[in-house]
């Protein structure tokens, strides 16, 4: 079956659109005709992998919940007795735009004899190596509904991870945005109307009012050309920061930075030890498990560091020596994956390991919250504080000058 767009009339006249999952045109209209509806028109609805329409401009995009509510809801089902064919119509139906063509294609990949696995890396955007991967493992021992369930804790542990690094970081940028706008603001308002008393009175300024007088005359004759600097060197640093060498430099600079540095390395271990884990108890081999594992870790250096490690691994098997030899897991850690390997139980070992430093991660995020506050609060009392003294300063020295006048 495939999906089918339609506009038809209620008997009240009153025009309507939807979407329906049929075998065809016909088959559309018959179904729309048994609900009481006139067709007015029905249209297939194109495969998202065959190209871009024009109607996909103004779709919803899939976001992670989207995904994780997907996952969730078939594990679900399929715990619950449900065949896998079934469970896929049944979410097709919870789901509208783009998620609901894509979950229809699994359905119908499915039907002509396609694995789940197979359907779903056609679409790498939403369904990652490591989701494709995983959910092979399933259907191949039988325990699809549990891995499902892994993918769920898995994708919703990242996803709060990932919105408390935002929460973490949303007070000092906006911070930041405060400062420059309260910049912008005296520089071209407020300098320029006390810039034409002071020049009336005549006599020499103070240093630091002729750098601001300077600064603000600067801001005020080249904004168009500051505009445009502006933009082609952000234009520019986006485009850098995705190349390999510009990605490489900008991850060495995160790692030297003293509480930034650390945070980088303990992500890393929760990105390793929970991904390997999950992948290990899976039943993926150790190879492809090394192989998602690296691809995943955020930093270029680090990810380069664990692909040294993992083929060594791999020629020799020893994960917890070469691991030490990275630096980048502390020795507690080290000790957890040995005892792991020795136990025959490092799938738990390293999920243990994730669970530890997803903790110590928490900690760090707010404690990276609490130091960058006051750091913004710093830069913003000495940026305004020198506008004020600059301000202030030839004030007092013409309120001097008046009084010995007088």
């Amino acid at each position: 079956m495939a999906l089918y767009s339609y506009q038809a009339l209620s008997k009240d006249g009153k025009r309507m659109k939807g979407q329906l999952d049929a075998v065809s045109i016909q088959a559309v209209k018959e179904q729309l005709a048994r609900q009481g509806f006139y067709p007015v028109r029905v249209e297939l609805e194109q495969k998202e992998k065959a190209g871009f329409s024009f109607g996909q401009l103004f779709e919803r995009s899939i976001t992670p919940k989207d995904k994780i509510l997907f996952t969730k809801q078939l594990a679900v089902l399929l715990k619950s007795g449900v065949p896998l064919l079934q469970s896929l119509e049944l979410l097709s139906d919870q789901f509208e735009g783009r998620m609901q063509r894509i979950v229809i294609e699994l359905k119908d990949g499915i039907k002509q004899g396609t694995s789940l696995a197979q359907c779903m890396s056609n679409y790498p955007r939403v369904f990652e190596n490591i989701y494709v991967q995983l959910v092979r493992a399933g259907e191949a021992s039988g325990k699809l509904e549990i891995i499902l369930d892994r993918l769920t804790e898995y994708f919703e542990r990242r996803l709060e991870t990932s919105k408390k690094v935002k929460a973490a970081l949303r007070g000092p940028l906006i911070q930041l945005g405060m400062i420059l706008v309260v910049t912008i603001v005296l520089l071209i308002v407020v300098v320029p109307q006390v810039s034409a008393i002071f020049t009336k009175q005549g006599g020499e300024l103070p240093l630091p009012t002729r750098m601001l007088l300077a600064l603000s005359g600067f801001f005020i004759n080249y904004y168009i050309v500051i505009g445009i600097v502006a933009v082609t060197l952000g234009v520019g640093y986006q485009y850098w920061r995705h190349t390999p060498g510009g990605k490489k430099t900008i991850d060495g600079i995160k790692l030297r930075l003293p509480l930034v540095g650390h945070f980088a390395r303990m992500n890393a271990i929760v990105q390793f030890s929970s991904t390997l884990g999950m992948l290990l108890e899976g039943g993926v081999n150790l190879a492809d498990a090394l192989d998602i594992v690296c691809s995943i870790v955020d930093n270029e250096i680090l990810s380069g560091t664990l692909r040294e490690a993992r083929d060594k691994i791999i020629k020799e098997g020893k994960i917890a020596q070469y691991l030490k030899q990275t630096k980048i897991f502390p020795p507690m850690a080290i000790y957890l994956i040995r005892t792991g390997e020795e136990s025959g139980k490092l799938d738990y070992m390293l999920q243990v390991v994730a669970g530890n430093y997803s903790g110590d991660l928490a900690e760090l995020t707010a404690t990276l919250s609490a130091q960058l506050e006051p750091l913004m609060l710093l830069v913003m009392a000495v940026v305004v504080g020198f506008i004020v003294m600059a301000v202030a300063l030839p004030i007092m020295q013409m309120t001097n000058v008046a009084s010995k006048i007088a």
